[in-house]
Protein backbone atom coordinates (compact mmCIF):
# COMPACT_ATOMS: atom_id res chain seq x y z
CA UNK A 1 0.00 0.00 0.00
CA UNK A 2 1.77 3.41 -0.81
CA UNK A 3 1.82 5.89 1.65
CA UNK A 4 0.04 9.21 1.62
CA UNK A 5 1.58 12.63 2.68
CA UNK A 6 -0.87 12.58 5.31
CA UNK A 7 0.10 8.84 6.71
CA UNK A 8 3.66 9.89 6.84
CA UNK A 9 3.12 13.17 8.14
CA UNK A 10 1.85 11.22 11.52
CA UNK A 11 4.66 8.78 11.86
CA UNK A 12 6.97 12.17 12.13
CA UNK A 13 5.43 14.89 14.10
CA UNK A 14 7.10 18.14 15.23
CA UNK A 15 5.22 20.79 17.55
CA UNK A 16 7.41 23.65 18.95
CA UNK A 17 7.57 27.26 19.58
CA UNK A 18 10.05 29.50 20.95
CA UNK A 19 11.88 32.62 20.16
CA UNK A 20 13.65 33.48 16.87
CA UNK A 21 17.64 33.27 17.32
CA UNK A 22 19.17 34.01 14.25
CA UNK A 23 18.33 35.91 10.81
CA UNK A 24 16.95 33.55 8.05
CA UNK A 25 20.13 32.37 5.89
CA UNK A 26 19.80 30.76 2.96
CA UNK A 27 20.14 26.76 2.01
CA UNK A 28 19.43 25.52 -1.11
CA UNK A 29 17.04 25.33 -3.75
CA UNK A 30 15.13 22.51 -4.92
CA UNK A 31 13.04 21.73 -8.05
CA UNK A 32 12.77 25.68 -8.48
CA UNK A 33 12.20 26.23 -4.27
CA UNK A 34 14.53 27.71 -2.27
CA UNK A 35 14.63 26.92 1.55
CA UNK A 36 15.90 28.84 4.28
CA UNK A 37 17.27 27.96 7.78
CA UNK A 38 17.13 30.22 11.61
CA UNK A 39 17.73 29.17 15.11
CA UNK A 40 15.00 28.71 17.38
CA UNK A 41 15.74 28.90 20.46
CA UNK A 42 13.03 26.86 23.03
CA UNK A 43 13.69 27.46 27.29
CA UNK A 44 12.84 24.25 29.32
CA UNK A 45 11.48 24.89 32.88
CA UNK A 46 14.99 24.79 33.74
CA UNK A 47 15.78 27.81 31.95
CA UNK A 48 18.60 25.87 29.81
CA UNK A 49 17.71 27.12 25.94
CA UNK A 50 17.92 24.07 23.27
CA UNK A 51 18.95 25.92 19.98
CA UNK A 52 16.95 24.26 17.29
CA UNK A 53 17.52 24.37 13.67
CA UNK A 54 14.60 25.01 11.47
CA UNK A 55 13.99 24.76 7.78
CA UNK A 56 11.49 26.55 5.71
CA UNK A 57 10.51 26.94 1.96
CA UNK A 58 9.97 30.38 0.35
CA UNK A 59 6.55 29.42 0.37
CA UNK A 60 5.74 29.96 3.69
CA UNK A 61 7.58 33.19 4.10
CA UNK A 62 5.21 35.01 1.82
CA UNK A 63 2.59 36.24 4.18
CA UNK A 64 5.54 36.29 7.32
CA UNK A 65 9.01 38.25 7.79
CA UNK A 66 10.35 35.91 10.56
CA UNK A 67 12.94 38.39 12.73
CA UNK A 68 15.19 37.85 15.43
CA UNK A 69 12.95 37.89 18.64
CA UNK A 70 9.47 37.03 17.25
CA UNK A 71 7.72 34.12 19.00
CA UNK A 72 7.01 31.34 16.35
CA UNK A 73 4.95 28.22 16.33
CA UNK A 74 5.94 25.74 13.45
CA UNK A 75 4.66 22.57 12.86
CA UNK A 76 6.31 19.88 10.78
CA UNK A 77 8.53 16.80 11.16
CA UNK A 78 12.35 16.49 11.95
CA UNK A 79 14.33 15.66 8.28
CA UNK A 80 18.08 14.81 9.02
CA UNK A 81 20.50 14.65 5.99
CA UNK A 82 24.53 14.18 5.85
CA UNK A 83 27.21 16.61 4.95
CA UNK A 84 30.59 16.17 3.90
CA UNK A 85 32.38 19.25 6.07
CA UNK A 86 36.11 19.73 6.53
CA UNK A 87 36.43 15.71 5.42
CA UNK A 88 34.16 14.55 8.03
CA UNK A 89 30.56 13.60 7.60
CA UNK A 90 28.14 15.31 9.83
CA UNK A 91 24.42 14.29 10.59
CA UNK A 92 22.77 17.20 10.32
CA UNK A 93 19.17 17.25 12.14
CA UNK A 94 16.23 20.23 11.23
CA UNK A 95 12.48 20.78 11.72
CA UNK A 96 11.17 21.27 8.26
CA UNK A 97 8.60 23.30 8.88
CA UNK A 98 4.99 22.49 7.26
CA UNK A 99 2.99 25.46 9.08
CA UNK A 100 4.31 28.92 11.03
CA UNK A 101 2.68 31.41 12.91
CA UNK A 102 3.96 34.34 14.33
CA UNK A 103 2.58 35.27 17.66
CA UNK A 104 4.31 38.03 19.54
CA UNK A 105 1.24 38.50 22.15
CA UNK A 106 1.42 35.30 23.44
CA UNK A 107 4.92 33.97 24.98
CA UNK A 108 5.48 30.23 25.31
CA UNK A 109 7.60 27.37 24.58
CA UNK A 110 6.41 24.16 23.15
CA UNK A 111 8.24 21.36 22.20
CA UNK A 112 7.21 17.85 20.95
CA UNK A 113 8.24 15.06 19.39
CA UNK A 114 6.19 12.23 17.69
CA UNK A 115 8.13 9.24 15.58
CA UNK A 116 7.05 6.17 14.65
CA UNK A 117 9.68 4.35 13.23
CA UNK A 118 11.93 1.30 12.99
CA UNK A 119 15.25 0.42 15.06
CA UNK A 120 18.05 0.81 12.99
CA UNK A 121 21.40 0.00 14.81
CA UNK A 122 21.87 -2.01 18.31
CA UNK A 123 20.48 0.21 21.44
CA UNK A 124 23.63 1.31 23.34
CA UNK A 125 23.56 1.50 27.21
CA UNK A 126 25.78 3.83 29.11
CA UNK A 127 25.85 5.48 32.60
CA UNK A 128 25.87 9.67 32.87
CA UNK A 129 28.62 11.67 34.97
CA UNK A 130 25.90 11.85 37.68
CA UNK A 131 25.74 7.75 37.35
CA UNK A 132 22.07 8.08 35.62
CA UNK A 133 21.32 4.92 33.28
CA UNK A 134 20.67 6.40 29.42
CA UNK A 135 20.43 4.11 26.52
CA UNK A 136 21.32 5.84 22.92
CA UNK A 137 18.53 4.42 20.05
CA UNK A 138 18.55 5.39 16.80
CA UNK A 139 15.53 5.22 14.74
CA UNK A 140 15.12 5.14 10.68
CA UNK A 141 11.53 6.94 10.04
CA UNK A 142 9.81 6.39 6.32
CA UNK A 143 8.73 9.33 4.48
CA UNK A 144 7.80 10.20 0.86
CA UNK A 145 9.84 9.06 -2.24
CA UNK A 146 11.72 6.05 -0.30
CA UNK A 147 13.33 8.14 1.78
CA UNK A 148 14.47 7.23 5.60
CA UNK A 149 14.99 10.21 8.19
CA UNK A 150 17.53 8.26 10.82
CA UNK A 151 17.13 10.32 14.02
CA UNK A 152 19.15 9.93 17.07
CA UNK A 153 17.11 9.50 20.46
CA UNK A 154 18.43 9.07 24.48
CA UNK A 155 16.42 7.09 26.84
CA UNK A 156 16.42 7.86 30.49
CA UNK A 157 16.08 6.11 33.60
CA UNK A 158 13.20 3.19 32.99
CA UNK A 159 13.20 4.10 29.56
CA UNK A 160 16.83 3.20 29.50
CA UNK A 161 16.37 0.08 30.87
CA UNK A 162 13.91 -0.90 28.80
CA UNK A 163 15.13 0.57 25.11
CA UNK A 164 18.54 -1.79 26.12
CA UNK A 165 16.46 -4.81 25.13
CA UNK A 166 15.25 -3.94 22.10
CA UNK A 167 16.79 -5.53 18.79
CA UNK A 168 16.79 -4.15 15.37
CA UNK A 169 14.34 -4.19 13.26
CA UNK A 170 11.56 -3.59 15.95
CA UNK A 171 8.89 -1.34 15.54
CA UNK A 172 8.65 1.43 18.22
CA UNK A 173 6.57 5.03 19.42
CA UNK A 174 8.53 7.42 20.97
CA UNK A 175 7.05 10.57 22.25
CA UNK A 176 9.53 13.41 23.94
CA UNK A 177 11.23 16.76 22.86
CA UNK A 178 14.24 17.76 20.58
CA UNK A 179 17.15 18.79 22.63
CA UNK A 180 20.72 20.32 21.84
CA UNK A 181 23.79 20.05 23.97
CA UNK A 182 27.51 20.89 23.29
CA UNK A 183 30.26 18.73 24.15
CA UNK A 184 33.94 18.41 23.56
CA UNK A 185 35.54 16.55 20.88
CA UNK A 186 39.83 15.89 20.69
CA UNK A 187 41.12 16.63 17.61
CA UNK A 188 44.21 15.97 15.59
CA UNK A 189 46.22 17.89 16.45
CA UNK A 190 45.26 17.65 20.53
CA UNK A 191 43.14 20.38 20.28
CA UNK A 192 39.42 19.98 22.21
CA UNK A 193 36.82 21.43 19.75
CA UNK A 194 33.05 22.62 21.45
CA UNK A 195 30.83 21.09 18.74
CA UNK A 196 26.79 20.70 19.17
CA UNK A 197 24.50 17.40 18.86
CA UNK A 198 21.11 17.19 18.62
CA UNK A 199 18.69 14.20 19.56
CA UNK A 200 15.51 13.47 20.61
CA UNK A 201 14.74 12.97 24.33
CA UNK A 202 12.86 10.37 24.95
CA UNK A 203 9.65 10.73 27.12
CA UNK A 204 7.60 7.93 26.25
CA UNK A 205 8.54 4.51 24.62
CA UNK A 206 6.87 1.47 23.29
Amino acid sequence: MKNTIEDIYETNKAIVAGVVLSPLEYSHRTFGESFYTFLLGIERRSGYVDEINIMISERLLYDYTVEVDDFVEITGQIRTYNENKDGRNKLNIVIFARDISINNDIIYYENYIYLEGYLCKPPIKRTSPLGRDICDIMVAVNRMYNKSDYIPCIAWGRNANYGQQLEVGMKIYIEGRIQSREYKKKIEDGEVEIRKAYEVSILKLE
